[in-house]
């Protein structure tokens, strides 16, 4: 199977590329700098690479999201898609392509980290939001873009759906200027920046007399790739729709 790569040049399309080399057969990827790995093929554009590949993964960027659902809808390849911090008019554009192609998109890859979410999905449902104060914290290298990370949202909805309210209704963040005491109900978000941290991830459920802790530590970025490229051979198989990790992983 050819897997392409969308922004191959990049720290998360190295590992992608090597991976996908090592699992299966590497197409190449697109790139801003217009090179690639060594011996890897690169292509002028998404279309370009969906041509020659079964299935393409993107950790790109947010601002790519509905251009590539275009071009993947209108090539009919399978897309993996990792990016964050896209909004409503980029899910919109994701769905309409999941009419015609599979799609697997997830904020996170990794198995620990989406085992995590069902954890924190059970415990927001079991324990009362009016005596258990939920808080979530994260914390990524330096160079991270979006705050809080799509995993600390992706928890924070776990959370939410388990108390079965909506998150934006009740998500709070010291990012937008938050203060004050912690209302009953509320999700609290704390980001934190420095160094070259891959991705630390927990969940609080803080009580009057006790508190539970749910939390996972990424050390290699090798981890969200080779979770990609397991789901990309997965997703192959699939028919058109949209897919979750919960789907790929079977929980």
């Amino acid at each position: 199977m050819r897997i392409g790569i969308a922004g191959i040049s990049g720290r998360m399309g190295i590992y992608l590329a090597e991976e996908a080399a090592a699992a299966a057969s590497l197409a190449g990827g697109t790139s801003r700098s217009g090179r690639g790995p060594a011996g890897a093929p690169h292509f002028s554009d998404i279309t370009a690479l969906a041509r020659e590949s079964d299935v393409v993964i993107d950790f790109t960027h947010a601002s790519t999201v509905a251009a590539h659902a275009v071009a993947l809808a209108a090539t009919e390849t399978p897309w993996v898609l990792g990016t964050t911090g896209y909004g409503a008019m980029e899910q919109s554009a994701i769905d309409e392509a999941a009419k015609t192609i599979p799609i697997i998109a997830s904020p996170n890859f990794c198995t620990g980290v989406n085992l995590l979410l069902l954890l924190a999905e059970k415990l927001g449902h079991a324990l009362p939001p009016h005596q258990y104060d939920a808080e979530i914290l994260e914390m990524h290298h330096r160079q991270k873009v979006d705050a809080p990370s799509g995993t600390a949202l992706a928890l924070g909805r776990a959370v939410a759906q388990g108390r079965g309210v909506r998150l934006e209704e009740v998500m709070v963040s010291g990012r937008d200027g938050h203060t004050g005491p912690r209302k009953d109900g509320e999700i609290g978000f704390a980001t934190l920046r420095g160094g070259q941290i891959v991705g630390s991830h927990s969940v609080l459920f803080t009580a009057g007399d006790e508190q539970i802790a749910l939390t996972h530590h990424a050390f290699d970025r090798r981890v969200f790739a080779s979770g990609a490229v397991r789901a990309a051979l997965w997703l192959h198989a699939q028919p058109a729709g949209l897919y979750s990790m919960r789907d790929f992983l079977r929980l």
